[in-house]
């Protein structure tokens, strides 16, 4: 495990490696990465879950931060599904 303290963004940046015979998914990977880090998980946000062809090995490269504010002040706003839009025009 790396694990690096970003204090300018003030968030910390992990990189691990989890073993699984297939991907374990986002939501999964994110809850074992909150528990073994010790964390909440509102303040962890996934960037990458890699692996390579035939290997059960996964690279995982996660930012945890300070805050919820300074989560939502650096991440990115998830763009809404069109469908949504539309029928709040209405």
């Amino acid at each position: 495990m790396n694990d690096l303290k970003n204090n300018l963004l003030k968030r910390r940046e992990v990189s691990t490696v989890i073993e699984n015979k297939s991907n374990p998914g986002y939501e999964s990977t994110l809850n074992d990465l909150a528990k073994n880090l010790k964390v909440d998980k509102n303040l962890l946000v996934i960037k990458s879950l890699k692996s390579k062809f035939g290997n059960n090995s996964f690279l995982v490269n996660a930012f945890v931060y300070d805050t919820i504010q300074d989560k939502e002040r650096i991440e990115p706003k998830k763009k809404e599904k069109k469908s949504k839009v539309e029928e709040a025009k209405k």
